[in-house]
C-alpha cells in the first residue's frame, strides 16, 4: 500500500532572522547560543521567543560547508537496549554504511522531551536524512521537521498525518490479532498486561486493539488491562501476573504488550506450579529469541523488525542518491507464530 510522497521544502531560518524578529543583534543570538546565563533574562527571553517561533535550529557546519548536506542520518529510537531496535537500528546501519553513509543515534527512553532535544542536536550538523520512531512528537519537534527539506523517515507504526514517509505496521491490529488467536483457542476471560502505556504509544495501540477484539465478542468478558508503568521487567511482569490470578481466579488468558513481559509470567507460572497453557494461555508481541527456547515456547506477534531498517533505508537512499520520490507508505504487516504457550 502507498501513496505518492508530497514535496516539502522551505528556506532555512538563519540567526539574523532571529535577531531580527527579536530586536537584537545577530551576536546576542549568538552569545544566547553559546552560553544563555550571559545574556540578561530580558533579552534571552527575547531571542527565546524568537527561536522558537521561528523553529531555529543552529547550523555548526560554519562557512563554505554550511549549505552543504553531510552524509549522516540522525536515527533516534526509544531505546538502544530494546531487542526490537536494536535490529532495525542494525539493519538500517549497515545498508546505510554500504552507501557511505555514517549514522547519529540517540534514544529518548520514551520522552517527547528528550526527542526534542536529540533533533535540534541532530538537525544542527545538517544531516543528509533524520529517522525517528512512530508518529508521536511534540509540536515543536514536528515543526523543526517539517520546516526541513531532508528525508524524514518515521518508522514503526503507520498513521495519519506523517511528516515525510512512514514505513512500519498497524499495532492495533496486532492488538486484535492476539486477542482473536486465545479467542479462537476457546478463551473468554482474556486481560493485557503491559508497560509504560502512558508514553508508549505502539503498546497502548495494542492495547486498544486487544479491547476492541474482546468488546465485539459477545461471549468474552469485559477487557482489563494492566499497565505496570515504567519497570518493564520480568519480575514486574511476574508479579502483575501473580496479582490478576489471585484478583480474578477465572481469568484463563493474557496478552502482553511485549514477549519480556511474558516470560516474567512463565517464570512465576513455573514458580507456581501454573499449568500453561492449560490452566491460562498467554501470547507476547517481539518473537524475541528466547521464545523459542522457553519453557512452554512462547506464542507470540513477529513484526518486521530488519526489513523496517532496511526499508528505511532503501528510502532514504532512493531519495537522496537517486533522487526517486518513492512510496509515502510502507506497511509491511507482521505475522503471528503459535507455539506452545497458547496451544492444548
Amino acid at each position: 500500500m502507498s501513496e505518492t510522497r508530497r514535496r516539502r521544502g522551505t528556506n532555512r531560518t538563519t540567526m539574523t532572522d532571529v535577531a531580527r524578529m527579536a530586536g537584537v543583534a545577530p551576536s546576542t543570538v549568538s552569545l544566547y547560543l553559546r552560553a544563555p546565563e550571559a545574556v540578561s533574562p530580558k533579552l534571552g527571553m527575547r531571542v527565546k521567543k524568537a527561536i522558537d517561533s521561528l523553529n531555529y535550529v543552529p547550523n555548526l557546519m560554519a562557512g563554505a560547508l554550511a549549505a552543504t548536506r553531510t552524509r549522516v542520518v540522525g536515527v533516534v529510537v526509544p531505546s538502544i537496549v530494546n531487542s526490537f531496535f536494536a535490529d532495525t537500528v542494525t539493519a538500517l546501519q549497515t545498508r546505510l554504511w554500504a552507501a557511505n553513509y555514517q549514522m547519529l543515534i540517540g534514544h529518548t527512553h520514551y520522552d517527547p522531551a528528550t526527542e526534542e532535544q536529540l533533533v535540534r542536536t541532530f538537525l544542527s550538523w545538517s544531516p543528509g536524512a533524520m529517522v525517528l520512531t512512530g508518529l508521536h512528537h511534540n509540536r515543536a519537534t514536528r515543526r523543526m521537521l517539517e520546516a526541513t527539506d531532508i528525508p524524514v523517515v518515521e518508522m514503526w507504526e503507520l498513521g495519519p498525518q506523517p511528516i515525510d514517509r512512514l514505513v512500519g505496521f498497524a499495532h492495533g491490529d496486532v492488538g486484535r490479532m492476539q486477542a482473536r488467536h486465545l479467542i479462537e483457542k476457546g478463551r473468554r476471560e482474556i486481560a493485557f498486561i503491559g508497560a509504560r502505556l502512558e508514553r508508549d504509544q505502539r503498546a497502548a495501540q495494542r492495547a486498544e486493539g486487544y479491547a476492541e477484539a474482546l468488546r465485539s465478542h459477545s461471549e468474552t468478558a469485559p477487557p482489563e488491562i494492566i499497565d505496570i508503568g515504567r519497570e518493564a521487567s520480568t519480575a514486574a511482569a511476574g508479579a502483575a501476573f501473580a496479582a490478576l490470578l489471585e484478583r480474578r481466579p477465572s481469568i484463563d488468558g493474557v496478552v502482553f504488550s511485549n514477549d519480556l513481559l511474558a516470560l516474567g509470567a512463565l517464570f512465576h507460572a513455573q514458580r507456581s506450579g501454573i499449568a500453561i497453557p492449560d490452566r491460562v494461555a498467554l501470547i507476547g508481541f517481539g518473537d524475541l529469541d528466547f521464545g523459542h527456547d522457553s519453557v512452554p515456547t512462547l506464542s507470540t506477534v513477529a513484526p518486521p523488525r530488519t526489513e523496517i531498517g532496511e526499508r528505511v533505508a532503501d528510502q532514504i537512499l532512493a531519495r537522496l542518491d537517486d533522487g526517486d520520490e518513492g512510496p509515502l507508505r510502507v506497511d509491511l504487516g507482521f505475522e503471528l507464530v503459535v507455539r506452545e504457550s497458547s496451544e492444548r
